[in-house]
């Protein structure tokens, strides 16, 4: 540890994270949609079209429970599922153009919900928030940074040898 830098308790760090996360899903509305139907939108947001086993890892759900939830989100028109371009018998899903909104929707409420809140406190609380957000921004890429790769696709089988057409 650094000199003059203050003890960090990790575990007032997770409890405190925590603490956020509820407050945050508490204030995202309305809740027709579960967290992890949310989640797994704003990943396929943010990182593109995945294999659903990605996505259960991703998740933390199994992979039938990952096809329901796509099958589902599907059928809300906010996903869909689309050929690998990388091996065209595999499937992914992707966000749609709808799902894209619906985030975006949602995430506009709860920023206004969010301001609300963060009105009624001092200046300075406030400033200490957002000087901590490029911490937590580093903290989250490095924790999705660690996930495995997606595995990879399986290698396309050798054409057959051509034959000559005299044969």
């Amino acid at each position: 540890m650094e000199p003059n830098t203050p003890h960090v308790d990790e575990l007032e760090l997770a409890a405190g994270l925590g603490r956020i996360k509820t407050m945050m899903r508490l204030l995202d509305t309305p809740r027709d949609l579960s967290m992890t139907s949310l989640s797994t939108l704003a990943s396929l947001e943010r990182l593109g079209p995945r294999r659903i086993t990605e996505l259960a890892v991703l998740e933390g759900v199994t992979q039938p429970a990952m096809t329901q939830l796509i099958s589902r989100l599907e059928r809300e028109e906010l996903a869909e599922r689309l050929p690998d371009p990388a091996d065209r018998r595999v499937v992914v899903a992707a966000i749609t153009e709808h799902g894209r909104a619906e985030l975006a929707r949602r995430r506009a409420a709860q920023a206004k919900r969010l301001a609300e809140l963060l009105a009624e406190l001092s200046e300075a609380d406030r400033a200490a928030i957002a000087a901590a957000l490029p911490a937590l921004d580093r903290l989250t890429a490095h924790a999705l940074g660690a996930l495995p790769p997606s595995p990879p696709s399986p290698p396309t089988p050798p054409a057959p040898p051509a034959f000559p057409a005299s044969l």
